[in-house]
């Protein structure tokens, strides 16, 4: 019920499962159904036991609810966190056929049946009725909300911020971080997961700087508003911590008002400088008898939906605690004129003043009753038990720091025996300090002066001087007795949403799944959408009495990101009903597309098929024409999409020696180096070119589908094998616009751009430089891919759409044009140069003709094992060329070899093709393939066979060098 108008009073309506609501603006849904006196908001997931609002954050692992309906409907939202907003529509879930009458929970009735690891035990006999029975009943049971199965209309955006100091969470810690690297100049991006920033100011009566705690918050975060090098972020939750100071957060952009066209959540990638996580602390509860019964609630919650929402729990109200914190949500019920049934302390000398309510020292709730919902509470002391009337129980085990985000980079935190309580280890996440109660701070005075230690720290490492002034507040000490569990017979639970009981961590115990991680998948504690953010700490402790050992002992659980749930859309921003796969777009994109050209997928690029003319009916006539102007003017393809690494420092040549067969570290300024690259087993990465720009700067140059993993490669070697090397790199794929510009007449073509004409000598095969193309500063590569006489030439990404306009206007001035992915494939398989077609994760560079391209001078990466006896045996399937014999047959990538006179049987297979196309210069279909002994058996026939396609060709067994064999064109 609402003792307390707080706010406008502006009265919401909403509905929930079809009843309408009142609600006043500021509410949650949670606090709405509170204050109408709603109890059951969902069913728990194994025994579908009742329940009620159990916390008032995003911590909540109850009340989970669908939020709208059809194809809009998003499940699984903490009603705690869900805004309510006019014309609102959300729904329980996890019930059948209703909330109140759930045919599932007849679970509950079989619990005997159904504890830890049953389903290990009971399902595996009789074992015919695995595929018939159990499955099929388990799938229709499983998952808490339902999806619709139909395309999500929301729409969802991605961001990037930079800062020198983030800060996670805007308590008081915070905020004071906040304020005072704000005042030294510093860009601050502050984000708290909450409508509104304040942190637990919001829900405390105290004084912060001698006026009301969240008054003194308001008035923080409205000067923090209009100063020019701060970014307020409300609403958006850092769910991750990853390298490089990079931070992911999700901004509930709008999930408090009506849907419109804007964005539902932006998924952010903040990189700071440094970080200051003051996220506060998580109560957590106290295992008990039933004490899950609904109006069993969180003492910390009962106080902040009374101080924040004027909403009282209940109508008598019982508060049972561990530690001097509980006291104060005794104190506030009192002073808000809601009855405090008693207030019972577990410690024996707890001091408690002189109070107008009950008090029970010494004592310990031991179960709760009521039909439904609570109606009394059993306290047993030391002279017996008593029953106490109460409606609302507000229960705190004491307070657990929020130290998730510092674990995400495989850090773990130490146990702290004065606040029973985990904390965050100095350096567990490099440039990022814990300030507050996620450090264990629990009184304002100590959080507020961490916060200000914390940013003056930050302050000075990045040369500055932080000038602080604390405002007084309450510094009252954290004491505290541990107790995890009230000894009983009936089932005490430990995670409330996934029916995890004390029983059930003790029997995981007795079957010998004594680590804390076997003891979390057998029970499944802490596997919920919570994260066991309730439970963990709890579960941990009662693990640690039942082996004997001590909670450090015992260790913690991983936390993972994200911090709390993240829709997969969020994270795929952009690509949604394209199966999130992102799409990644050329500067030549929209004149392609006007040029007609069909746009295919290649490495997550779209790149043009090819340009179709009027009067081609099929696209091999295009492909062909493009071929001829290649081979006989000029042709120009976009080949920006090709990775692209710009490598720096003294040890760049060291580096590229090492993940490179040959040597590169000889290579002279100017020149390009062609480059192959094995992994750790001997077997080809990935080939491309290195340009040598300056004496320690180069231009690595890798295949559109290696991209990201010669980059990852990269990171591996330079973090893990020689983290001594002083080089730097990172990857300007997108930062050029790339284009190739090949054939007979490309010099003609290029110099009439160029701000300073080439020619052979200056300009000859394998060079590279800086160039100016008219008047851009640009980058000039003699490469080629067609063996054509061809150029590479690359500007900034900003002028590549004009680039390549004028470069197609130009080259079809001189009988050319444009030429896409099928000439291009066409062009290489004509002189056998190799893709990932051939470079498919199983060939050497024995197997691709490239053996002696791995260097006798030096190490690298892969070339031991690729010396293997079995890797560089003769008879091991080698690249050759292969040439129907007789008239125009059809070839099939894929299809398998065979000797003409053997079966086409797996134990005759001589080989595979590869690659293959249509030449216009030879007149027939090519092939590239791999042969058993194939450089041996040039000019022998075998029979090609595709058993899927029902094709069967004779060919002859040739040089993959179809056109120019001797290269004298592309030197020309």
């Amino acid at each position: 019920m609402r003792v307390v108008e707080i706010g406008s009073g502006e009265k919401i309506r909403f509905r929930f499962d079809g009843v309408g609501y009142t609600a006043r603006s500021g509410d949650t849904v949670a606090s709405a159904l509170l204050a109408a006196g709603v109890r059951i908001v969902a069913r728990s997931f194994k025994y579908h036991r009742p329940r009620g609002v159990l916390t008032a954050g995003s911590e909540e692992p109850n009340a989970l609810i669908t939020v709208g309906r059809g194809a809009g409907a998003e499940p699984n939202v903490r009603a705690t966190v869900q805004e309510v907003y006019d014309g609102l529509e959300v729904f329980s879930q996890s019930s059948w056929p209703s909330l109140r009458f759930d045919a599932m929970a007849i679970n509950d009735l079989a619990a005997p049946f159904l504890g830890a690891g049953f389903y290990y035990k009971t399902f595996m006999w009789p074992r015919a009725f695995w595929e018939k029975v159990y499955e099929p009943v388990i799938r229709r049971a499983a998952g808490l909300g339902r999806l619709s199965g139909k395309h999500n209309p929301d729409t969802y955006d991605r961001a990037f911020a930079f800062c020198d100091l983030l800060v996670v969470g805007s308590g008081p810690s915070g905020l004071m971080a906040a304020r005072v690297a704000a005042d030294a100049g510093l860009d601050v991006i502050v984000c708290d997961e909450d409508s509104r920033m304040g942190g637990r100011m919001l829900a405390e009566v105290e004084d912060v700087g001698g006026i009301p705690a969240a008054d003194w918050a308001a008035r923080e975060v409205a000067r923090l508003a209009t100063m020019p090098n701060v970014r307020l972020m409300k609403r958006t939750t850092v769910t991750g911590a990853y390298d490089g100071g990079v931070f992911g957060a999700l901004e509930r952009v709008t999930h408090h008002v009506p849907r419109s066209a804007a964005p539902l959540e932006c998924f952010w990638r903040i990189t700071a400088r440094r970080t200051v996580l003051a996220a506060g602390a998580l109560e957590r509860p106290i295992a008990f008898e039933n004490n899950d019964r609904l109006g069993i609630m969180m003492a910390g919650a009962v106080r902040a939906y009374l101080n924040r929402w004027g909403i009282a729990a209940g109508k008598s109200v019982a508060v049972f605690g561990n530690n001097d914190d509980a006291h104060r949500t005794a104190r506030d019920l009192h002073a808000a004129g809601v009855k405090v049934a008693a207030l019972i302390d577990s410690r024996a000398d707890a001091a408690v003043g002189d109070v107008p309510y009950p008090v029970h020292l010494g004592a310990q709730v031991c179960g709760s009753s009521g039909r439904g919902a609570l109606r009394s509470v059993r306290v047993r002391n030391a002279s017996g038990e008593i029953t106490i009337a109460a409606d609302c129980l507000a229960m705190s085990g004491g307070w657990n720091p929020t130290v998730h985000l510092t674990c995400h980079m495989n850090g773990r935190p130490e146990w702290r025996e004065e606040i029973a309580a985990f904390v965050p280890v100095t350096g567990m996440i490099p440039n990022l300090e814990a300030a507050g109660a996620c450090n264990g701070a629990f009184s304002t005075a100590a959080c507020l002066a961490q916060g200000a230690a914390a940013a003056g720290r930050v302050i000075e490492a990045l040369g500055g001087e932080a000038a602080v002034e604390l405002p007084a507040a309450e510094d009252a000490p954290y004491r505290i007795a541990p107790l995890w569990a009230v000894a009983g017979k009936g089932r005490a639970w430990l995670d409330f949403q996934n029916d995890v009981s004390v029983k059930d961590v003790k029997q995981a115990a007795a079957e010998n799944f004594r680590s804390v991680e076997h003891m979390k998948r057998y029970t499944t504690q802490g596997m919920a959408t919570d994260q066991g953010k309730n439970s963990n700490v709890a579960a941990l402790a009662v693990l640690a009495d039942a082996t004997g050992r001590g909670i450090p002992e015992t260790g913690v659980t991983t936390f993972r990101p994200p911090y709390s749930p993240v829709a997969i859309a969020a994270m795929g921003a952009g690509a949604q009903g394209k199966g999130f796969a992102p799409q990644r777009f050329t500067t030549s994109q929209k004149r392609s597309v006007e040029m007609g050209a069909p746009m295919i997928e290649a490495g997550l690029w779209y790149r043009p098929s090819y340009f179709p003319r009027e009067g081609e009916t099929i696209w091999r006539h295009s492909c062909d024409r493009e071929v001829g102007y290649v081979r006989r003017t000029v042709g120009v393809c976009d080949v920006s999409t090709l990775g692209k690494i710009d490598i720096q420092g003294p040890d760049a040549g060291n580096l590229l020696d090492f993940v490179y067969t040959g040597m590169f570290s000889t290579l002279k300024e100017g020149r390009v180096r062609y480059g192959l690259m094995l992994r750790e087993d001997g077997t080809v990465m990935d080939d491309g070119t290195c340009a040598r720009m300056g004496a320690e700067h180069f231009v690595m140059t890798t295949t559109t589908a290696a991209a990201g993993d010669v980059m990852r490669h990269l990171e591996f070697v330079t973090q893990m094998l020689h983290p001594e090397w002083v080089v730097a790199f990172t990857s300007v794929t997108e930062h050029w616009a790339q284009f190739a510009v090949a054939g007979p007449k490309s010099r003609e073509l290029l110099n009439g751009l160029l701000d300073a004409p080439v020619d052979n000598q200056s300009w000859p095969f394998m060079a590279c430089g800086e160039i100016g193309v008219m008047g851009v500063a640009g980058r000039l590569f003699r490469i080629s891919f067609s063996g054509e006489h061809a150029y590479e030439v690359a500007v900034p990404a900003r002028f590549g759409a004009g680039l390549f306009a004028e470069l197609v206007a130009r080259a079809e001035a001189l009988g050319g044009g444009a030429y896409g992915m099928e000439a291009l494939n066409v062009l290489r398989i004509e002189k056998g140069h190799i893709t990932h077609s051939e470079i498919h994760g199983r060939v050497t560079a024995f197997d691709v003709g490239m053996a002696r391209m791995i260097s006798p001078k030096k190490d690298c990466v892969g070339k031991v094992l690729a010396g293997r006896e079995g890797l560089v045996d003769p008879a091991r399937p080698r690249l050759v060329g292969l040439r129907p014999v007789g008239a125009v047959q059809q070839l099939s990538a894929g299809a398998h070899i065979f000797n003409t006179d053997a079966a086409h049987v797996h134990a005759q297979d001589q080989g595979y093709v590869t690659s293959v196309c249509f030449s216009p210069d030879v007149g027939t279909m090519i092939g590239l393939g791999f042969v058993k002994n194939g450089p041996e058996r040039m000019g022998e026939r075998v029979v090609v066979r595709d058993h899927m396609r029902d094709l069967t060709v004779e060919v002859e067994i040739c040089s993959p060098l179809f056109v120019d064999p001797e290269g004298g064109r592309v030197r020309g």
